[in-house]
């Protein structure tokens, strides 16, 4: 089995785009991404780390409302 590894911003919006998630909207400091009626704040840095990564994954399976595993994460 794999491990989590750091993910560049650009990969990661491509990613939940791919989950069904609006393009990045400013507003504010951060820009965010929409799913329904949800709001996902997109963090300014450029590479997040395995913690941030996972914390991110973690908001994006509460709105999905389903688990992310690691092979369909490395998947998308």
């Amino acid at each position: 089995m794999g491990r989590w590894a750091p993910c560049k911003r650009r990969t990661f919006v491509k990613k939940l785009r791919r989950l069904g998630f609006s393009p990045p909207e400013p507003g504010g400091r951060h820009f965010y991404m929409r799913y329904g009626t949800y709001t996902l704040t997109i963090p300014n840095n450029p590479e997040y780390p395995v913690p941030q990564l996972k914390m991110l994954i973690k908001e994006v399976e509460h709105i999905l409302k389903r688990r992310i595993s690691l092979t369909e994460w490395d998947r998308l």
